[in-house]
C-alpha cells in the first residue's frame, strides 16, 4: 500500500503513468472496443482492464494523478457518435464535467470521428478498457507537465 494513492488504481496503471512523458497519451475505451488488437501497436503492449468501472470513474481515477496538456490542440479527445457527432452523450457529459476542472489555462477538449479515435489509439502510449457499455464511451488522455 502507499499514502496517497487510490486504493483503486492497480499497479499495472500506476506503473504506466509513471512510465508517461510530456505529449504522451493514453486511450480510455468503453467494453466493445477492440482492445487487445489496438494495444499491440501501443508502447505497453497489453490492456490494462478495469471491467467493473465506467469510463468516468477511470477517466477521474487517471486525472488525479496526472497532469493534462495545455501545449497541443486538445487535452482530451472523445469518440464522436457515428450519426450525430456533434451531440454528447450521457458518457461524454459527465467526462467532461471531470475534466473541466482538471484543464490548465489554455487546454481543450475536442472530439474525433470513431475512425480517427482508432487510428489516434492505435498511436497511444496505452489503452486502459474499463466496463463502461454506453456507446461511443471513448477517450484519449494527453500528457501535461507539473509547474
Amino acid at each position: 500500500m502507499l499514502y496517497g494513492i487510490d486504493t483503486g488504481v492497480t499497479p499495472e496503471l500506476l506503473f504506466c503513468l509513471a512510465q508517461m512523458g510530456h505529449g504522451d497519451e493514453i486511450a480510455v475505451v468503453d467494453s466493445n472496443f477492440p482492445s487487445v488488437s489496438t494495444a499491440r501497436t501501443c508502447t505497453i503492449s497489453g490492456v490494462i482492464r478495469y471491467p467493473d468501472q465506467d469510463a468516468p470513474s477511470v477517466v477521474d481515477m487517471i486525472t488525479k494523478l496526472m497532469p493534462l496538456d495545455p501545449f497541443s490542440a486538445y487535452a482530451a479527445l472523445r469518440m464522436q457518435s457515428d450519426d450525430t457527432p456533434d451531440d454528447l452523450t450521457d458518457a461524454h457529459r459527465e467526462v467532461w464535467d471531470i475534466l473541466t476542472p482538471c484543464l490548465p489555462e489554455g487546454a481543450a477538449l475536442s472530439a474525433i470521428s470513431r475512425p480517427d479515435f482508432y487510428a489516434q489509439a492505435a498511436r497511444s502510449f496505452a489503452i486502459v478498457q474499463c466496463g463502461e457499455t454506453r456507446p461511443f464511451g471513448c477517450f484519449i488522455l494527453r500528457k501535461g507537465v507539473i509547474f
